[in-house]
C-alpha cells in the first residue's frame, strides 16, 4: 500500500510539472492534475468492460475449438 500511495504521489507531481512546464500556468497546472486522473479513471472502467468481453469471447472460442 505504501508503494502504491508514494506512486500516487509521484504521478501527481509530474502531471503538475508537466502541465506548468507545457502552460507555465499555475491554474491550468492544477486543472490538468485533477482532470487527468477523473479521466483515466472513467478509461479504466471502459477498458476492463472490453477486455473482459475480449477475454471471455476468446475462452467461449477456444472451447467450441475442443469440443
Amino acid at each position: 500500500m505504501t508503494k502504491s500511495a508514494v506512486f500516487g504521489v509521484m504521478h501527481v507531481c509530474i502531471a503538475f510539472t508537466v502541465g506548468y512546464a507545457l502552460t507555465g500556468s499555475f491554474a491550468i497546472a492544477g486543472a490538468i492534475t485533477v482532470v487527468e486522473p477523473i479521466a483515466n479513471t472513467v478509461a479504466h472502467y471502459f477498458f476492463d468492460r472490453w477486455w473482459d468481453r475480449r477475454r471471455d469471447g476468446a475462452a467461449s472460442t477456444a472451447a467450441v475449438a475442443t469440443a
